[in-house]
């Protein structure tokens, strides 16, 4: 009875994922083609090893003790395979990211071409998360967010100083009215919120001054959840709106936003790169933070 490597990976994506089709697309494979090879490593057992109705697909007990027994002898495989790839003049294999939205385009993509220039035989997959997934469970190498949203578990790369959250607004939208000095005198002001994606509730506008903290909630004409879209009325003369002073650096920069309530701003303990501890780190990801490293000249450090 000859098993297929490629028949146990497939049986692996497909338990871990809990779905045929989110399997398929994460290995790359067609859907039908996946179901093929499902069913010809359930022939050669001899078993069931899952049991599938329209909603859901869930491992039988032969199924469970399969892959009990496959997943270490796969990840030792990986673990063999990047040993000898360091070995190699050019590191060859797969990255895979999941990057919070608002750092992808700001602190990732300035990265891109640099890193595939140098390590050409490396492919590169970025996920923008919105959701603050697990990574592990998302067969992501590592992710990219901002200090308290990592888990704590996690080994972390600094990518990004401490940043400040502030309300800004354009000066068309000032002109006219008065600005605010305390937190409170957003009451009198059109707020543009924001909504989270991940979970549905709205951003909280948290000021600090003197160690106390202050939330204040808003009222306004327009919600969002993408944080692009956020900005663009803002620079428009719609209305306040709170972001991280990073999102806002180039209009802050050429005067189309003015930053409020400095005195009262939230501060951020930064943007990182985190990832697993683990024994073997992938080539791919330890290039990676080498080449981010070389470009910040900092080190790695341990959440909390």
């Amino acid at each position: 009875m000859a098993i297929q490597l490629n028949e146990l990976s497939a049986f692996a994506a497909v338990a871990e994922h809990g779905s045929f089709t989110r399997a398929a697309a994460q290995v790359g494979i067609a859907l039908p083609t996946m179901s093929q090879t499902i069913r010809n490593l359930e022939q050669r057992l001899g078993v069931r090893l899952f049991n599938r109705t329209t909603r859901s697909v869930a491992l039988t007990e032969a199924g469970e003790r399969l892959l009990t027994e496959v997943r270490p002898v796969l990840e030792g495989l990986d673990n063999v395979l990047e040993s000898v790839n360091s070995f190699r003049s050019k590191p060859i294999g797969t990255l895979r990211l999941a990057v919070a939205r608002p750092y992808a385009n700001l602190m990732l993509a300035p990265l891109i071409q640099p890193f595939l220039a140098e390590y050409p035989d490396i492919r590169l997959e970025i996920s923008v998360d919105d959701t603050h997934g697990d990574i592990v469970s998302g067969r992501f190498d590592a992710g990219i967010r901002a200090s308290h949203r990592v888990e704590r578990d996690m080994t972390i790369l600094r990518i990004a100083d401490a940043f400040r959250l502030m309300p800004v607004a354009s000066p068309a939208y000032l002109a006219g009215r008065p600005r605010p000095t305390t937190p409170r005198d957003l009451h009198g002001h059109n707020c543009i919120r924001f909504r989270s994606p991940w979970d549905g509730s709205l951003l909280p506008w948290i000021f600090e001054k003197d160690g106390e903290q202050t939330e204040i909630a808003v009222e306004g004409s327009l919600i969002v959840n993408d944080p692009d879209l956020l900005l663009r009325p803002t620079v428009d003369g719609l209305g306040v709106t709170y972001v991280s002073e990073v999102m806002a650096a180039p209009w802050l920069a050429d005067g189309r936003l003015v930053p409020l309530l400095e005195d009262y701003s939230r501060t951020i303990n930064g943007v990182f790169l985190y990832h697993p501890s683990r024994r073997h780190t992938p080539m791919p990801l330890l290039v990676f933070l080498r080449f981010i490293e070389a470009r910040r000249g900092t080190g790695m450090q341990g959440v909390g």
